[in-house]
């Protein structure tokens, strides 16, 4: 069995680089949907806002919240301004997933407000747990019609089947998305054991080759339906984990299937 490095304490690197957003396929997204090529140092909440594109929101330095006094959601919910630290990768990423996501953020903070109005701020319900683990660590896959037994084999543990035996499936008729800022951070400084949390979405033909704005468009109307109308984040098939240095094309080692053997990163699925 392969020793699994997990790193208990994850730090991101200190400065800036673009270097390392462009060199690391998984920030490809942003890198195209951006222009991240451009930039030399940590954007400032004004270029933040320059990229709002169709989001509601804008981005406030984190003094403003400092000042305010009030929770963060909240904050967010009253002002219609989301609170950003200034040269940190976490609050960087999650500024970029507003902009991708403008209507599935918004109403994350909605039912935010809507449990803490239920519940209160200090009590945290089943699914404000489950919203801030999305959040954080969500990832969609997003399965064309072919592909579609892709979320069971996944859901089942079934790598090698996924990964390798029907790996042509990947960016082909499986398109993935990243919705977790942490994941994005994370990935900054990638490690064994860097695990997000798939909801799976089924997608028209085709769904693989359209433009990037397209696609994060008809995801994020698609995400904000189904989390409306249905318990989409309660349910418990969803949310499944997935190794995601084992997406095909995100990281060099996985190349070779041996990579997929280490059982301590790619584990069974627990018997009950």
């Amino acid at each position: 069995m392969q020793k699994t490095e997990v790193k208990n304490r994850f730090t991101p690197p200190a400065n800036w680089s673009t270097a390392l957003l462009l060199a690391n396929p998984i920030f490809a997204d942003l890198c195209q949907r951006f222009g991240l090529a451009q930039l030399t140092q940590y954007p400032d909440v004004a270029w933040l806002n320059q990229h709002r594109s169709q989001s509601a929101v804008s981005f406030v330095d984190n003094d403003a919240l400092s000042a305010d006094g009030r929770y963060y959601e909240e904050y967010i919910y009253a002002t219609a301004q989301v609170p950003t630290r200034k040269d940190n990768w976490h609050d960087f990423f999650g500024a970029l997933i507003w902009n991708l996501f403008p209507q599935t953020k918004a109403l994350l903070n909605q039912l935010h407000m809507a449990e803490i109005a239920q519940h209160g701020l200090k009590q945290r319900s089943k699914l404000r747990n489950k919203l801030t683990l999305f959040d954080e660590c969500g990832l969609l896959l997003c399965l064309e019609p072919q592909a579609v037994a892709h979320a069971e084999l996944l859901r089942q543990h079934q790598w090698q089947q996924s990964f390798i035996t029907q790996r042509q499936h990947w960016w082909h008729s499986i398109r993935p998305m990243i919705f977790g800022h942490a994941i994005y951070e994370m990935a900054t400084a990638p490690f064994i054991g860097l695990t997000a949390k798939a909801l799976f979405i089924e997608v028209p033909d085709g769904f693989s080759q359209w433009p990037l704005t397209a696609a994060y468009s008809f995801i994020d109307n698609k995400l904000h339906e189904q989390i409306a109308n249905q318990a989409l984040l309660i349910d418990n098939r969803q949310l499944t984990p997935l190794p995601i240095l084992g997406v095909p094309g995100w990281y060099n080692e996985n190349e070779t299937t041996s990579f997929y053997h280490n059982t301590d990163y790619f584990r069974p699925r627990r018997k009950t």
